[in-house]
């Protein structure tokens, strides 16, 4: 008979604790594993810990992302973040999901991140020549404003829009975060940021069916299958979707590149010297040792036996990606930071996995490997300066500030 999972006697983790971020965060989360435990016990949910049982749970059709659960918990009924909320991909399932996903996915295949990637140096060569010091905030500078510029171009925005659509998603965002959830005051200021976008993105997507151009609105909107096309509401959702998912994220991922190779100086060095094997090597390695994604919640539809536990319906989960990432059986030296390490090819949870895997994906390694390129090529070292300011890891796993010093590349 299978065991209940209430009957289990489980270690105990709150991935809302604001204090979870850095070094404790690695402590806590590297203390879970050693547990010998697969499940771990949160206020709300329970988390699951390796990577096996990870993907069985992300790619388990009774599993769905509970969205429009976490805007009931916290109130979220209506207005344009609601409206938002029940469109939104991730929250669509059965053939809903997969007619969404069918249409949008060619628009972002490796060949069609591959075409941006002119655009990503031209952007990366620009916020290098304004540098007007090598005594920098890293974030301001440069990550921050980069996968911003970036998502214009692709969208086809002007490029003084940046900053608004960077604005746009950073807040957006938030609506994953139980902490940001919390304050009724960034609840409205959701709100008010979801319908700022849709009053931008409205106008552009009529100008578009009239007046197509080489950019991401256009292709979603010549896209056809079996004589199906997106809705205006779709598409302004899906883009929506892309625009949160592609901003803050890879914003994000490359702060803590920079941040992982400034403090493996070696590493950096050998990435210089041979670019063209480790740049892929290095953007996977981030991925997995530090995920900016630490959480993903699913609700269980049906009863579910697994390991010889009984799960009932209606169940939350969340599965931790960065205990997932560090599986000893997936990934040799798990809990090492290492890009001349050259690991077998497991996927780790960093963007999920199943009919959820993120479909920007693959835009974000275009974008995390160019810039580790170009970086490659101007700057000899980085110097960490003592001001790094982490956010905890229940939201997105940012930085907010980080201060270094470079060195520039000889000629």
């Amino acid at each position: 008979m299978p065991t209940p999972v209430t009957d289990l006697d489980l270690p105990a983790l709150d991935p809302a604790d604001p204090s979870l971020s850095g070094w404790k965060w690695h402590v806590e989360a590297n203390a879970l594993i050693d547990t010998g435990n697969w499940l771990a016990q949160g206020p709300l949910s329970l988390i699951v810990i390796d990577r096996e049982a990870g993907e069985f749970f992300l790619r388990s059709r009774v599993a769905e992302f509970p969205g429009k659960l976490i805007g009931e918990l916290f109130g979220i009924t209506d207005g344009p973040l609601h409206e938002q909320i029940v469109a939104n991909i991730i929250n669509q399932s059965g053939e809903d999901h997969r007619r969404l996903r069918s249409l949008v996915n060619p628009a972002l295949t490796p060949r069609a991140a591959e075409a941006w990637r002119p655009a990503m140096r031209e952007i990366l060569e620009s916020l290098w020549e304004e540098l007007e010091t090598y005594e920098i905030d890293f974030v301001s500078r440069f990550s921050r404003p980069y996968p911003s510029q970036t998502i214009a171009r692709v969208m086809g925005a002007p490029a003084v829009d940046a900053q608004r659509l960077h604005d746009w998603s950073e807040w957006i965002q938030k609506q994953f975060d139980p902490i940001a959830l919390s304050d009724p005051e960034t609840v409205e200021t959701i709100q008010q940021k979801v319908g700022e976008f849709y009053a931008w993105v409205d106008p552009m997507i009529e100008h578009r069916r009239t007046t197509p151009g080489d950019d991401l609105i256009t292709t979603l909107i010549r896209t056809e299958e079996e004589g199906e096309k997106l809705s205006d509401g779709e598409l302004r959702n899906l883009v929506l979707n892309i625009l949160v998912g592609g901003v803050d994220t890879t914003q994000s991922q490359l702060s803590h590149a920079i941040r992982l190779l400034a403090n493996n100086p070696e590493q950096w060095d050998a990435l210089r010297e041979n670019p063209d094997e480790l740049v892929p090597r290095a953007v996977s390695e981030v991925l997995r040792f530090e995920p900016i994604t630490a959480f993903t919640a699913r609700q269980l539809t049906e009863e579910v036996e697994y390991r010889d536990v009984l799960f009932p319906a209606g169940t939350l989960l969340v599965v931790c990606s960065f205990t997932a990432n560090r599986d000893s059986e997936a990934f040799e030296d798990p809990r090492d930071f290492n890009i001349l390490i050259e690991r077998d090819r497991t996927r780790p949870l960093t963007f999920g996995a199943g009919i959820h895997y993120c479909v920007g994906s693959n835009l974000a390694r275009a974008e995390l490997e160019e810039a580790l390129r170009f970086l490659a090529a101007k700057v000899e070292t980085f110097k960490l300066n003592g001001l790094t300011e982490l956010q905890p890891v229940s939201g997105i796993y940012g930085i907010d500030r980080m201060d270094v010093g470079i060195t520039p590349a000889a000629g």
